[in-house]
């Protein structure tokens, strides 16, 4: 490994002078700093981040926990909070929840042991209204942007969002204004904020359309596709009316398609199929699906340009960015009434 020592030896100066010209101070030289540089770069040295950090006390890590990425929703999201960070000279500490809140304790704890510069928290949802672990981060004055909307036992913390509400509203006046009057609706974690809005806007659009919100039309579903399927299956059983159904996310949506199709009903001429996320098996799907766009690599971005101001000891406020309604194969106009089959 090479040291500071040894460049100096190389090149002839002081072991402070190899420092400084490394850290561009200003009372050495522009030569000196060059050539300091250029043999640093020959003989391959690589400045000791732990020593750095020391000395600025930052560590030049990001601490980035998300459920898990074999949900399609965080892939861009965290390529560009890792992109941007990288241009910024951090690095990203990663780990998965999986939706279990020991294990995001741990993980959080983890991060704050390694004095990360700032922690990026797709929080695990629940119903209490304060969590041990995040008093603690609280506490450590690290700064902290939630990635989507805050619960109870994190209100405390900034977030990124989308407009989930008005994303929801327009997916259900899109499938009203096709005509139809039945939706059904499969909803998310009863425990996830999101999921309360994007029922909320379901049922904003229908009230205002002087549709009855009929509570034998919601059914409750979860986050993954074999989720959609039993809903979608339960549907079937209870002979539900519905023209046409809005999920509360596209993987939901693509488990409910495929219990559809597997029972010989045909999309969108028996009944129409919205989702929510536009994820890319959304648009290769076998029909594939009408759904909300959610910006989720402008969502990264925007989390990391707010966890900036944060460290910068500015007052930063939650972000929302808008969702657009993208319409493909998986709507149309109501089939004759009747019950599906």
């Amino acid at each position: 490994m090479v040291r500071l020592k040894d460049i100096a030896l190389h090149v002839g100066v002081s072991i402070m002078t190899v420092s400084k010209a490394l850290r561009d101070a200003p009372d050495v030289s522009v030569a000196t700093k060059a050539q300091i540089k250029s043999v640093a770069q020959q003989m391959g040295y690589v400045p000791d981040s732990s020593a750095q950090g020391l000395r600025t006390k930052t560590t030049r890590l990001f601490g980035l926990l998300i459920p898990s990425t074999t949900n399609p929703v965080y892939a861009r999201m965290v390529m560009a909070i890792e992109e941007r960070a990288h241009e910024l000279g951090y690095d990203i500490l990663f780990a998965h929840s999986l939706n279990k809140p020991e294990r995001e304790e741990l993980c959080l704890r983890r991060f704050l042991s390694r004095r990360v510069d700032g922690l990026f928290i797709s929080p695990v949802y629940r119903f209490e209204a304060e969590a041990r672990i995040y008093q603690e981060v609280l506490a450590s004055k690290t700064p902290t942007v939630l990635l989507g909307p805050p619960a109870a036992f994190c209100k405390s913390f900034t977030s990124v969002e989308i407009e989930e509400l008005v994303a929801s509203y327009n997916a259900t006046q899109h499938l009203i204004k096709l005509g139809h009057k039945q939706i059904a609706y499969l909803t998310g974690p009863s425990t996830a904020p999101w999921a309360h809005e994007r029922f909320e806007g379901y049922r904003r659009a229908l009230r205002e359309a002087g549709l009855e919100v009929d509570d034998k039309l919601v059914f409750q579903s979860g986050s993954t596709i074999e989720d959609g399927t039993k809903a979608a299956l339960q549907m079937l059983n209870e002979g539900c009316q519905a023209t046409a159904v809005q999920a509360v996310s596209d993987l939901v949506a693509i488990g409910c398609a495929n219990a559809l199709l597997s029972q010989g009903l045909k999309i969108p001429e028996d009944i129409s199929l919205v989702g929510f996320g536009n994820i890319l098996t959304a648009e290769h799907f076998q029909v594939p699906l009408t759904t909300v766009r959610q910006p989720k690599f402008r969502l990264g971005i925007a989390a990391v340009e707010m966890m900036m101001g944060l460290i910068r000891g500015e007052k930063a406020q939650t972000k929302r960015l808008p969702a657009e309604l993208i319409e493909r194969k998986s709507t149309a106009a109501p089939r004759p009434a009747g019950p599906l089959k």
